[in-house]
């Protein structure tokens, strides 16, 4: 038996699109000859398609969509992910299901029956749980089929569901188990993906086919890597990351066992420049503009756009300040020239002087914090001044551990059309930029190692506010990504408590400022925007 694991890029909403895709698919298919084409969970609509399935009229054209896509299945079975009208929960309306093709004939539907409710998923909002196993027969096998979620029940130690669809199928004894997956990427995901499926070969002592979807839809991306394990639960094949791929599994030939082997950090790379390249190709955006402090931040940033837009694609702005050190203008220079992209110098001492003269003359004049963030928020309206000017969107600069303390402008190097690194943590652009260093060498090496400052008072270190980045780190990593209590964090970090407690304080402190902060690249488990829900006002730990 032939398979082909189609692992595509949809666009959320584009039905058109889509089915032409699918339908160019099951062309290079019949080509190969190939018995069963597998699409990847709501292939047709794109995941997550959100309330766009409330609409009557989008489901209505997702059913003329189908019949089209039917019609064209000539000497084919297909597993084609799509939502439809439920027959099981009127009040819900719709299923997460997989339509099974066979020969230009709609022979059955399977429907999703683990629906996560948990980080960054809300499927119970949209879709009724489903009841039945699916199994089908291709070429004398007896072939099952199930959605994402489904083969995770065993996996996620914090959700308990009380039914288990891989428990459901061991008595059926099924030849081979087909998933259609949308399975969100976060830092070392893939190798957690790889280890379901080999434990649920093992549980149904038969080979797993996983086709995940990949791409970037708003904050979340699909890292691709689709899985194929033999009976044995040994790893054959492997999808690319971060790319589509087609690929082509012969279950009658023996193949050799793959090593897994991956670079996380160069995944994490690879994982933010398709989260900038897909949200602006498929927003239609095509320019993008970055304030170029000579900092390590802006400097990522600036690297990641020019790889996913192209470097005539990219502006750097220069925003200088009397309290800008010279490395620093010399640093941004630097780095433009050596992403080979135009840098604008514009310096905001003008401005800066009008706006300490209004407050002066109304006998408050500008001091503290409020004179280092009018700079910023100068800087804010500059860039976005230039992408209305100029069409081209801004890109956010801010990190995850400045974000998740609050340290940071709103309106100002806050603003933005998108967050590129606010789910990376500070040691993660260090590790990135030493990683593309190494690479490539355009990150100079003085940007790397100059202590970080947001230069807006003179001899500024981000140190004077914020605790080494180690630890601040540390308890993000503790209490936003694994909701570790304080007494916790601190037993495991021997960091003191009153620190931890402390730096808990800020981040439920500044909860109102990231609500106002731009759409931000999940790559996370559990980043500050999607997937996290935190009231602002709220007496918990403040």
């Amino acid at each position: 038996m032939k398979i082909l694991l189609a692992q595509l890029n949809p666009i959320i909403g584009d039905l058109a699109g889509n089915a032409k895709k699918i339908l160019d698919t099951l062309d290079a298919a019949r080509k190969k000859q190939v018995d069963i084409v597998l699409f990847s969970e709501l292939v047709l609509t794109g995941y997550p398609p959100e309330d766009l399935v409330l609409h009557k009229d989008f489901i209505g054209k997702v059913e003329s969509y189908l019949d089209h896509i039917i019609q064209h299945t000539k000497d084919l079975t297909v597993c084609l992910g799509l939502p439809r009208k439920s027959d099981i929960d009127k009040e819900k309306r719709l299923c997460n299901s997989v339509a099974i093709i066979q020969d230009c004939k709609l022979v059955d539907f399977y429907d999703k029956w683990l629906l996560p409710t948990y980080d960054v998923f809300d499927e119970s909002r949209y879709f009724a749980s489903g009841t039945q196993p699916c199994l089908f027969e291709v070429a004398g096998k007896k072939v099952a089929v199930v959605i994402c979620e489904d083969i995770w029940a065993e996996s996620i130690t914090d959700t308990q569901y009380a039914k288990d669809p891989i428990e459901t199928l061991i008595p059926y004894k099924p030849d081979l188990l087909l998933n259609l997956s949308a399975s969100p990427y976060h830092f070392q995901k893939t190798e957690v993906r790889v280890q379901v499926c080999q434990k649920t070969a093992r549980r149904l002592s038969c080979p797993v086919l996983l086709c995940c979807q990949v791409g970037g839809n708003d904050q979340l991306l699909f890292d691709g890597y689709s899985v194929v394990v033999n009976s044995k639960a040994e790893l054959t094949h492997l999808g690319r990351g971060f790319a589509e791929d087609f690929i082509y599994v012969d279950l009658a030939s023996s193949s050799p066992s793959l090593p897994f082997l991956y670079d996380p950090l160069e995944d994490l790379y690879d994982a933010l420049v398709l989260g900038v390249r897909d949200y602006f190709h498929k927003s239609g955006f095509k320019k993008a503009c970055v304030g170029l402090s000579g900092g390590i931040d802006s400097a990522l940033v600036a690297a990641i756009g020019v790889k996913a837009l192209g470097k005539e694609n990219v502006l750097a702005v220069a925003l200088p300040s009397r309290y800008s050190s010279a490395g620093s203008v010399t640093d941004a220079r630097e780095l433009a020239k050596q992403l080979d992209i135009a840098l604008r110098e514009v310096s905001i001492e003008g401005p800066f002087e009008a706006f300490e003269s209004l407050f002066f003359e109304n006998k408050h004049p500008l001091k503290g914090l409020a004179e280092e963030n009018i700079q910023a928020r100068i800087r804010g309206a500059i860039l976005m001044g230039i992408s209305n000017q100029e069409g081209c969107v801004v890109l956010s600069t801010g990190n995850k551990s400045e974000l998740s303390v609050g340290y940071c402008t709103l309106y100002g190097d806050m603003c933005g059309g998108l967050s590129v690194i606010g789910d990376v943590t500070k040691n993660q652009v260090y590790r990135l930029a030493e990683w593309i260093h190494r690479k490539t060498g355009i990150i100079p090496r003085s940007i790397i190692e100059k202590p970080p400052s947001a230069e807006l008072r003179p001899n500024q270190k981000d140190t004077d506010s914020l605790p080494d980045y180690g630890i601040l780190d540390a308890v993000i990593e503790g209490y936003v990504e694994d909701l570790l209590s304080p007494e916790e964090i601190a037993h495991r970090t021997g960091i003191s408590l009153s620190l931890v407690e402390n730096l808990i304080c800020r981040i439920h402190a500044a909860e109102y400022k990231r609500r106002q902060s731009a759409p931000m690249i999940r790559v996370s488990k559990k980043a500050l925007r999607a997937g996290r829900r935190y009231p602002i006002v709220q007496k918990w730990m403040i």
